[in-house]
């Protein structure tokens, strides 16, 4: 089901040179918006889910997530509906 809102997307290409973020995009549909999220590691251990508060995205947690991924854990960080490579409505 979509929701009856515009969405803005942010072209790719503006996320091409951010110094310290090398982590590919994964996409998530949610009621016709996409939902961008990192997801590194492997679950060996357990995962974390890192959310990030206002004004952010997941690049707040671009030093963290290889931490954690060395330790053997998986990380998962959103980009909140409107922030990062999620659309905004």
């Amino acid at each position: 089901m979509e929701i009856g809102v515009a969405r803005i997307r942010t072209p790719e290409d503006r996320f091409a040179n951010v110094k310290g973020f090398p982590f590919p995009p994964h996409y998530a549909e949610l009621h016709g918006l996409r939902l961008h999220y990192v997801d590194e590691g492997q679950p060996t251990n357990g995962a974390f889910l890192l959310l990030h508060g206002e004004p952010s995205w997941s690049f707040l947690y671009r030093n963290l997530i290889p931490v954690f991924v060395r330790a053997g854990y998986r990380a998962i960080a959103p980009d909140m509906i409107g922030f990062g490579r999620s659309d905004k409505v």
